[in-house]
């Protein structure tokens, strides 16, 4: 700064003290801000510590470890709160005349998180590891691909703080912990060892000196650090650890990338010459449902257990403010959970809160924890509870054999098919750490191909009017087999609902051991693709939803049998409607199929598209055209009000920018499905109108 080039190099008077201080030159200190000159003190700032080491300047502690002030200040603060010695500093500072103007301002200052004091910076004696050594290979190991971050880029984090590592305290003044290896005779020399023992032996020291252990603890990092090799009787090379080091996967949050994974690769290297495992697999952070980090501080915070058993809404209020020393705090966190959780938390269960974890384990991003998410999933458990129940009410005590493959229909060879290429996904997704697509395709193929169509598809088969025992025990076979894998399939996110039904499955199935838990998991090979079984039952399923779909629009009973009418039906769609009528007739309630040409007169019906093909359900006998002309309308009416208070909500501009976002975004999202309900409603009308024409 210009203003004070002939300042520097000299002395001047620290007013109070008695001392002079240098005046020197730094590039720390900003020229446009405030006077362009600033008071350090080296011992009691970070920033000023950095400037003191530059310039050699010495470092001055007048703090106590409580918050007074200590001997090496003027004997008239001695002994004062650093508060009250600040304020005595201004007053005296005034009589003598050296006080020019004084203004209040804002700064933040670090605060202690359970006392909320001001945390003052002091300097201590510590002990350090030189780190720079040990980052160098650690750093080459992750370059070179010996280990490798999932997903990848978290290795710019990694490599972010290694290239600018610097030494490492490791001592903490705390009551748990591995006390530091140093010991202290009276003169103040140190030793360091293993071991008392060790050091009276080294050092030569009698028996009589007294020694004093140092009272600090490792850092609870360094003591994780070792934690890969020195649970295995490292320094040993015992069986453990020549079995089990290096691990194959770390799993962990990215908050810890740097204290724990790091330093872990660092240790590794330099006492075992190996790193501590080869993939490192960094999730994301469970955070509330308002995207809010979890801390005991906010009282957001889920037990899992309490999700897995669940609690009443007093017990979860009290254990959110039960170590909560202000009242204000308290207060807060108890209105937030009553607000929350007004009838508290249901029981989950264990595999519903485990699936839910898997289904949104994305990698490296965020998790909003939403409980729908939790009751979603249960819901998925009862689900397979169920089908279990179907699967060996119809089994248990039959003939569950393999029979001859001419046996097996069209959906036993589909359900296989499509769960080896289920297995097949699963596989590839877990090999990639994509635990949440791996959790997606069991929950599809269970919900929606193993619970909504091949349970339905075996009922007719198993309980029809032409039962063929030999072709009911091909479906019996491939009932108990397919949910025998699938419960191996499941048993890693989902470990108890798997055991229990697969302990009672696993003799229908042809398997026998204690526990499931020694079983094989399942093999893509195990069962057979079949690409044409999956076309021809694609074919049904599009068939029965279309009619599934007439019925909901139509408001049609679902077990009022239908008169179905087909148009453009190609000869590969007349061949499979014959083949499988069966299906046809138990599954959609097709009462009659018929066939018409575009030439034919063809009365009011309701349609739906089946690739070329047209189905066609005649309306007449099947609803009261008045009736229901007069449901649509007022249905048509009630959507289109609320299409227009959307409407009007997002023509105010007003509304437009200063609503959160996701509100925004909602209520576009309802005005375009609200538009697509109309004109939906719009088509069931015409259909509607021409059958009250005719009549």
């Amino acid at each position: 700064d210009e203003r004070y080039q002939q300042f520097i190099g000299t002395e001047i008077d620290l007013p109070l003290t008695g001392r002079t201080i240098p005046v020197i030159a730094d590039d720390y200190v900003d020229a446009e801000f405030g006077s362009g000159c600033v008071k350090i003190t080296p011992a009691h700032d970070f920033n000023d510590y950095d400037i003191g080491q530059r310039h050699t300047l010495p470092m001055i502690n007048i703090m106590n470890p409580e918050g007074t002030l200590n001997n090496e200040v003027p004997e008239q603060y001695r002994g004062l709160d650093r508060f009250e010695a600040r304020k005595q500093v201004v007053a005296d500072l005034d009589e003598l005349g050296l006080l020019e103007k004084t203004e209040p301002h804002k700064l933040k200052v670090p605060r202690g998180d359970r006392s909320n004091a001001v945390v003052e910076p002091l300097l201590t004696d510590q002990w350090y590891v030189k780190a720079e050594p040990l980052a160098k290979p650690a750093i080459e190991a992750v370059e070179s691909g010996r280990i490798r971050f999932i997903p990848e880029n978290w290795s710019r984090t990694y490599y972010e703080w290694m290239y600018n590592i610097q030494d490492w305290c490791i001592s903490r003044q705390l009551w748990w912990g591995h006390r530091i290896p140093a010991w202290y005779d009276d003169a103040g020399n140190c030793y360091v060892g293993r071991s008392e023992d060790e050091v009276r032996k080294q050092n030569d020291i009698a028996t009589t000196t007294t020694l004093r252990q140092d009272e600090d603890v490792l850092d609870t990092w360094f003591s994780s650090a070792l934690w890969p090799f020195s649970t295995l009787g490292w320094p040993e090379q015992t069986d453990a650890l020549k079995t089990f080091y290096p691990t194959t996967a770390l799993v962990t949050g990215f908050d810890i990338i740097f204290f724990w994974v790091a330093r872990m690769i660092m240790m590794g290297l330099r006492f075992t010459g190996e790193v501590p495992f080869r993939d490192i697999y960094i999730h994301g952070l469970i955070r509330d449902e308002d995207g809010q980090k979890m801390s005991k501080a906010k009282g957001n915070v889920l037990d899992p257990l309490d999700l897995i058993d669940g609690i009443d809404l007093e017990a979860l209020v009290e254990k959110r403010t039960a170590n909560l020393m202000q009242p204000h705090i308290r207060k807060r966190i108890e209105k937030a959970t009553r607000k929350q959780f007004k009838d508290g938390i249901p029981a989950f269960g264990t595999d519903a809160l485990r699936f839910t974890y898997a289904s949104m384990a994305t990698t490296g991003r965020d998790i909003r924890f939403d409980l729908g998410r939790v009751e979603g999933y249960r819901n998925f458990c009862n689900k397979i509870w169920n089908a279990s129940r179907y699967v060996l009410m119809n089994t248990e005590d039959a003939d569950c054999q393999p029979t001859d493959e001419q046996h097996y229909g069209l959906a036993d060879h589909w359900i296989r098919s499509r769960l080896a290429a289920t297995i097949h996904s699963v596989r590839e997704q877990i090999a990639i750490y994509r635990f949440d697509l791996a959790a997606r395709a069991l929950y599809e193929f269970t919900w929606h191909e193993f619970c909504d169509w091949y349970l339905e598809l075996s009922k007719p088969v198993l309980h029809g009017d032409d039962q063929d025992p030999q072709r009911q025990q091909a479906t019996r076979h491939t009932l108990v087999t397919v949910l025998e894998a699938l419960m191996r399939a499941l048993h890693p996110i989902m470990p108890f609902i798997t055991e229990a039904i697969w302990q009672r499955l696993a003799p229908l199935a042809g398997r026998s051991g204690d526990t499931i838990m020694l079983q094989p998991y399942p093999a893509q090979d195990d069962f057979a693709r079949d690409s044409q079984a999956e076309a021809q039952i694609d074919w049904i399923r599009d068939f029965i939803l279309g009619i599934r779909q007439i019925r909901g629009e139509m408001d049609i009973s679902p077990v009022k049998p239908l008169t179905v009418l087909l148009q453009d039906a190609s000869d590969t769609d007349r061949e499979l409607a014959q083949t499988h009528a069966v299906y046809l007739h138990s599954l959609a309630r097709v009462e009659s199929l018929d066939y018409v040409a575009d030439g034919d007169d063809i009365p009011p019906a309701a349609t739906a598209l089946h690739g070329r093909m047209k189905i066609l359900v005649p309306m007449a006998g099947l609803i009261d055209p008045a009736a229901e002309h007069e449901r649509l309308l007022r249905k048509r009416q009630k959507i289109e009000i609320d299409l227009k208070r959307s409407e009007g909500k997002l023509s105010n501009q007003r509304f437009v920018d200063n609503a959160p976002a996701e509100v925004v975004a909602t209520e576009r999202e309802r005005v375009a499905t609200s538009r697509a309900a109309i004109d939906e409603l719009e088509t069931q009308i015409t259909r509607v109108t021409a059958l009250l024409d005719q009549n």
